[in-house]
């Protein structure tokens, strides 16, 4: 075979193998992250702490050892499961709430999103956040992190929207850092007020934001 056909040979196979190996990739990225979100279901009933590669093999009729090459560790799952649900909760809670202006209008829609995501679960069991939370409020180490990134960015996006609100003259000023506090904690409360079959938890948590959003006089 003369040179330039090897050449033409080997320039021919080269993107086949490299369309091949993309595709594994893509596959191994998309089996990855349904894996992630069925880890944030169970999670959010059991908790992380009921995560392992075993179960989630099981339950989606995997290979344990395919699993566990995706992940590695149990740990590493579990921050992989809140990786997952923090992309939900962006697309259903915080990114449909910034078509909103900034300030009380916001704010509202994030309380009405957010409540939407708790009255019409978006996890199997709820808030996946009030569910794990208090499980790792006192274990050191990347869960726990991953956890209080989070919520910490969900305060500090209330307080943010609080602050605009004043600053505008929309409403009476407050401390915003407090106010988020207690936005923040009255939703963990109805989320657990609905999952008791407490119909009237969303509507209570709305007054309690009404009252925080009450025009300036």
């Amino acid at each position: 075979m003369s040179e330039l056909a090897q050449r033409s040979d080997l320039g021919s196979s080269e993107p086949v193998e490299a369309e091949t190996s993309d595709l594994r990739l893509l596959r191994g990225a998309r089996t990855r992250q349904a894996i992630a979100r069925h880890a944030v279901d169970v999670a959010s009933l059991e908790g992380l702490n009921g995560l392992s590669i075993g179960r989630l093999a099981g339950d989606l009729k995997l290979s344990k050892s395919g699993v566990a090459t995706l992940f590695g560790t149990k740990e590493k799952l579990q921050v992989a499961a809140v990786a997952s649900a923090r992309e939900a909760f962006l697309d259903a809670v915080v990114h449909p709430a910034s078509a909103a202006p900034h300030g009380a209008a916001r704010l509202r829609a994030l309380t009405e999103h957010w409540l939407s995501y708790a009255e019409t679960p978006l996890f199997a069991g709820g808030c996946f956040w009030a569910a794990n939370l208090p499980d790792f409020d006192s274990r050191p180490g990347r869960v726990r992190d991953a956890l209080v990134r989070h919520h910490q960015g969900w305060l500090a996006l209330l307080a943010g929207e609080l602050r605009q609100a004043v600053g505008s003259g929309e409403i009476a000023d407050l401390d915003a850092d407090l106010a988020a506090f207690q936005i923040d904690a009255v939703f963990t409360a109805a989320n657990t007020a609905l999952r008791l079959g407490d119909k009237d938890a969303g509507d209570k948590a709305r007054r309690v934001v009404d009252g925080f959003l009450a025009p300036r006089r």
